[in-house]
């Protein structure tokens, strides 16, 4: 690790802010030690303000009907070799009392952009969910919508919404998206939920077809200034039936040291060690706890429809990432240090 480096580290601790030119060169010029100088700053902040205590959330993939054609994912509208499905209300429903039973008091209702689900249905299954169980909340991560449909939600009980805004860069986003997609209704619609009242959650892909390091310092900078109550970032992973088929997957090293930077940016977010990084290394999530995460996300979802959902190949969707097998997971959060929590588990200080 380089002086230059090793300041700019020690003053984004103390001031959680840096410039955009300076993000950059924290990350074109990362090296183990300098990773592990970030990590050691972000785990103070993660036990400062949550302790050893990780949260997790079930999720439910409740429909990959998608009416977006985004480049990199696998539930794209017309990748015709996806083999679709719906979960009904009653199944999703379900999928909630089953959570519940396992100690989930967060649940997530994730899907594709799918014209079937209508704003009636997803405020019955919003309701559904919170009649049988008022202290479970209901995370939404159900894509781009009208200022009043997210209003619809939050009146019927939704309290949390996870819309990744993929890439902070207008530019970038237009290469990974059709031009019938926005960058700035993708930030709309993120500001809309807020001002709501929702605990938004943003994110990003790292090392996403034609990401520069400079991309990426955008979207740290992003983070800087927008200060979501979650941040969902993973590696992006390439889908053999995309137009990216052919593009080089992500890495888990800049992925942790992204971790470990937002951690140090924003102390009291939300940060989840994603399936995507246990599927480009077999303990990516422990090793995501380790750079300053403290959310995961065991899969609800019926066993038959998990692999199904796939935004990427090879994601994992049995064993020990299943919600089924809480006790596998509490073992290995508990062999790192940590101890996995059922409670809400809201963003410290909201």
């Amino acid at each position: 690790m380089n002086t230059k480096t090793k300041q700019l580290l020690d003053r984004l601790n103390e001031t959680h802010t840096l410039e955009l030119d300076e993000y950059e060169y924290l990350l074109s010029n990362a090296d183990e030690e300098s990773m592990a100088y970030a990590a050691a700053y972000a785990v103070a902040y993660q036990k400062k303000y949550y302790g050893n205590k990780v949260y997790i959330r079930g999720l439910v993939e409740f429909t990959n009907y998608c009416r977006n054609n985004c480049f990199y994912c696998g539930i794209r509208k017309d990748n015709n070799a996806c083999e679709r499905y719906r979960l009904s209300v009653e199944e999703i429903l379900d999928c909630a009392d089953t959570g519940y039973d396992l100690g989930f008091r967060t649940l997530v209702l994730q899907g594709g952009e799918d014209a079937f689900f209508s704003d009636e249905m997803m405020c019955e299954i919003i309701r559904g969910v919170k009649d049988s169980h008022p202290d479970m909340v209901v995370t939404l991560s159900i894509g781009e919508k009208s200022r009043k449909s997210y209003e619809a939600f939050y009146e019927s009980g939704a309290r949390r919404y996870l819309l990744r805004h993929e890439t902070a860069n207008p530019e970038l986003y237009r290469k990974l998206h059709p031009k019938e997609m926005s960058w700035e209704n993708r930030m709309k619609c993120l500001r809309d939920l807020r001002d709501i009242g929702y605990q938004v959650g943003a994110g990003f892909m790292v090392e996403s077809p034609y990401q520069t390091m400079r991309d990426l310092a955008y979207d740290l900078k992003f983070i800087e200034e927008f200060h979501p109550d979650m941040c969902g970032i993973g590696p992006y992973i390439s889908h053999q039936d995309t137009p990216f088929s052919d593009k080089k997957s992500g890495t888990l090293n800049v992925t942790l040291y992204c971790l470990s930077l937002i951690r140090m940016i924003y102390p009291q977010v939300l940060l989840p060690a994603t399936t995507a990084l246990g599927t480009i290394d077999a303990k990516g999530r422990e090793k995501g706890i380790l750079a300053g995460a403290n959310v995961v996300m065991p899969n609800l979802s019926p066993t038959d429809v998990r692999k199904k959902y796939s935004l990427y190949d090879h994601k994992i969707c049995t064993g020990e990432e299943a919600a089924e097998c809480i006790n596998c997971l509490k073992g290995r959060i508990s062999s790192i240090g940590y101890e996995i929590v059922t409670d809400q588990g809201n963003r410290a200080g909201f």
